[in-house]
């Protein structure tokens, strides 16, 4: 397993990344290679600092870094030798099979989908983010990819999440939702209600439109919609936890009586609060591409870095592009017959 890592991206430096993939090689004897992508003085700085002298690491100078200021496909212009274009070249040129990066979001899927290219039939990537629920976990996508989609758009991402959820949260058959304001087929605006019919012409356990207060109630695995509602739900949700766990901490410790419950009930907080932990998977897969990449949060520390490799080799592993494409390009298929029957009956 051959992964590139873009070590110059985060907030808080290479030192973090680095630390991140060294601990990702401590914990998974299936990479062979990690490509350390950035200041080649600075990166290498850190692995002596670390009496590091692991030969599965290699450093890939890079001269720029693509900022989070950077706007994404003007940055790729002007900083054609950043670490994120350098790290997506080692896909493109076979010397990785992966990519995760910390780096600047956009920057991240303008680069791989210019140089890397959607799947066969995919017609633009999706973000798909693991959001945490009380009895279960499910997949939110599109969370940030594309902000206008079409119909067509999110059925496939109906696809690529069903094969996420069964290949790495092993949900055999994963119950899909078309994110709307109504349970009923008839609620929604007009990308939804177009949404609806082309998922229930498809292979898949499509539970049909999910409204907000479903997400947390074990009611879905797979959740669809465009780039700018999922956004806005991920870092809602990120959000949120922050302010409750913020809240309980000011309420219980008002005053000792409190406090001593909140030191009996310590295991449960601390059992709730590593479940809604963002850094427990790290990072999450733009999907559809022709190459396996993970975007790691720009705060990132050094577990999030290690688990976002860790996200990466399971992609690998489970041939999660491989599948996706040969299951859109069916649906696709499928979509386009029922179509031309619709016609045709119509005459």
């Amino acid at each position: 397993m051959r992964i590139a890592v873009d070590a110059m991206g985060g907030d808080h430096g290479c030192d973090v990344v680095v630390l991140g993939a060294l601990q990702a090689l401590g914990r998974d004897a299936a990479i062979s290679r990690i490509f350390l992508v950035g200041n080649q003085d600075q990166i290498q700085a850190v692995l002596d600092r670390h009496h590091c002298r692991d030969a599965r690491i290699s450093v890939i100078h890079a001269t720029e870094v693509l900022t989070m200021e950077d706007k994404p496909v003007e940055g790729l212009r002007r900083k054609r030798d950043c670490s994120i274009a350098r790290a997506v070249e080692l896909i493109k040129e076979g010397q990785a099979e992966a990519l995760v990066s910390p780096g600047n979001t956009g920057g991240v899927v303008a680069a791989s989908t210019i140089k890397l290219r959607p799947l066969s039939g995919v017609d633009r990537p999706a973000i798909a983010t693991i959001i945490p629920a009380p009895e279960n976990e499910f997949v939110l996508l599109d969370a940030g990819a594309n902000v206008e989609c079409r119909p067509v758009h999110l059925a496939q991402y109906a696809v690529m999440g069903s094969v996420y959820a069964r290949d790495i949260l092993g949900i055999q058959k994963p119950r899909v939702g078309l994110l709307s304001v109504g349970t009923e087929a008839v609620k929604g605006n007009e990308l939804t209600l177009e949404t609806y019919p082309l998922c229930r012409m498809l292979p898949l356990n499509f539970i049909g439109n999910i409204e907000g207060h479903d997400l947390f109630t074990n009611r879905v695995d797979v959740v669809v919609c465009d780039g700018f509602v999922g956004n806005i739900v991920l870092k809602s949700c990120e959000s949120l936890a922050i302010g409750i766990f913020s809240w309980l901490r000011k309420e219980l410790t008002r005053n000792p009586l409190r406090m001593t419950g909140a030191f009996l009930a310590k295991g449960a907080f601390q059992t709730i609060k590593r479940r809604v932990d963002p850094d427990t998977h790290g990072g999450a897969p733009l999907l559809g591409l022709n190459g396996t990449v993970v975007i790691a949060h720009g705060s990132s520390r050094e577990k999030a870095i290690m688990n976002a490799i860790h996200l990466a080799t399971e992609a690998v592993q489970n041939r999660v592009d491989e599948n996706i494409g040969r299951e859109v390009t069916a649906a696709n298929k499928l979509l386009v017959a029922n179509k031309d029957h619709t016609a045709s009956s119509a005459l």
